[in-house]
C-alpha cells in the first residue's frame, strides 16, 4: 500500500475541517482510498493527516496541483510538510 503522511499548522481546526470535508468527493477522485486525523495532545491547530493512496503518483499530483495549493490557502494551512510512503510491514502484537 502507498500512504501519504502531512503535518501542518492550520489557522483553525473547525475551519479547516470544513474545508477538508468539502474536498472530499475531490480527494476520492484523485485516489484516496481512506484517511486518519490526529492532532497534537498540547495543540489542536497542528494537524496529523495520514491517508491510504491507489498510487504515490497521483497522490503527488494532487498534492502538488494548483487547485490544492488554493484549497489549502482557503483552509489556512501553514506550510504543510508531505511524506510519501509505501509499507514494507505490517502486524499485531
Amino acid at each position: 500500500m502507498q500512504y501519504v503522511l502531512i503535518i501542518h499548522e492550520v489557522d483553525s481546526y473547525p475551519a479547516w475541517k470544513v474545508v477538508f470535508d468539502e474536498a472530499a468527493n475531490i480527494r476520492k477522485n484523485a485516489g484516496e482510498v481512506s484517511y486518519q486525523l490526529l492532532r497534537y495532545d498540547n495543540n489542536a491547530d497542528n494537524i496529523v493527516h495520514f491517508s491510504e493512496w491507489l498510487s504515490l503518483d497521483n497522490a503527488r499530483r494532487f498534492f502538488e496541483s494548483p487547485e490544492l495549493v488554493e484549497i489549502r490557502k482557503k483552509a489556512g494551512v501553514k506550510a504543510p510538510n508531505f511524506i510519501y510512503l509505501q509499507e514494507i510491514e505490517r502486524g499485531v502484537l
